[in-house]
């Protein structure tokens, strides 16, 4: 493809779990990538693959500080930095505040100099923990900014509303996407959120810490089901924020029997208190993702959990 017609896209948290993904799908689509990402939770072991690629160039830095790119010609930012599981914006709360805010200020600024098209990673938690069931983007949330989990949630909040400032003041061309519990390959194995979390105790033999009674329930969505919806969703002219997320919902409890059963594994279940604030439900209505984008995940449960536990297998035996 002549370079003048090659598409170039920015992927801001290029080393992390989705982040690394995007770029194997913007490549795959013909894209020069210029990852960003200071490694605060990303792994170079996700970008290790792309080494030598021509198309590809990985910078170390963190967008929370100012972008300076030299390319004349960038037609996507894809801002995917942040830290997303509970044990690590709990662990960096600050960071976690200034990459919604200062990074979303400057990966918007990027994309308002270069004319790109902006298209910002924002999260189900904007819905906090919910009332009402399943959840509509025109739904505005249940959120607790003061609580522990508020530095995340009220980050995207705010990331969103810097978004759709710069689309309706500045005129840039903005996308958001609310992403639901998604899982795969390049997970990391001890971030703390459910399915690494429940695929490497039974692969250990440990028991599974299910918090609360199990009751609450979650939808997993498949990562690279994820990723098509992603792509769809920068390729269209659409602004508002739609939902990408697998409906199909099951109780935490469910889930853990679900990674017994498939591991094989004689590990039990062990619960523990619920940490305060955790959502009760979470269920994506993906109506207008189906309208607008023509997206549906089809990657069956079984079928992409598998796939998690060989990855996690993979990498208990060779750690990196």
């Amino acid at each position: 493809m002549p370079a003048r017609s090659q598409p170039v896209s920015v992927v801001t948290g290029g080393a992390g779990f989705l982040g690394s993904h995007l770029t194997d799908r913007l490549l795959a689509e013909g894209h020069r990538v210029i990852a960003i990402d200071n490694l605060i939770t990303g792994n170079t072991a996700n970008i290790g693959h792309l080494a030598g690629s021509e198309n590809y160039r990985f910078i170390k830095h963190n967008v929370s500080n100012f972008i300076f790119l030299p390319e004349e010609k960038i037609d996507y930012v894809f801002h995917f930095a942040s830290p997303a599981s509970p044990i690590d914006y709990l662990e960096l709360p600050i960071p976690t505040l200034k990459v919604g805010a200062l990074g979303t200020h400057n990966t918007l600024g990027l994309a308002k100099d270069k004319k790109a098209t902006f298209i910002l990673a924002s999260t189900s938690e904007v819905y906090g923990d919910p009332l009402e069931h399943p959840q509509r983007e025109d739904y505005w949330g249940n959120v607790n900014p003061i609580g522990p989990r508020g530095v995340y949630d009220e980050a995207k909040r705010f990331a969103e509303a810097m978004t759709m400032a710069y689309h309706r003041y500045h005129r840039v061309d903005t996308k958001i996407v609310r992403i639901f519990n998604t899982y795969g390959p390049r997970m990391r194995l001890r971030d703390g959120r459910v399915v690494p979390a429940f695929i490497g105790q039974a692969l250990n033999g440990q028991p599974l810490t299910v918090f609360g009674d199990g009751s609450q329930t979650r939808s997993f969505c498949y990562a690279s089901d994820l990723i098509d919806g992603i792509f769809n969703l920068a390729m269209s002219d659409y602004h508002e924020p739609v939902n990408l997320g697998n409906p199909r919902e099951m109780t935490i409890k469910q889930f853990a029997d679900e990674i017994i059963r498939i591991t094989g594994t004689r590990s039990k279940i062990d619960y523990k208190p619920l940490p305060v604030d955790d959502p009760k439900v979470r269920q994506p209505d993906i109506t207008r993702a189906k309208e607008v984008l023509d997206w549906q995940p089809r990657v069956d449960f079984e079928e992409g959990i598998k796939k998690t536990i060989e990855y996690f297998k993979e990498a208990l035996a060779s750690p990196r």
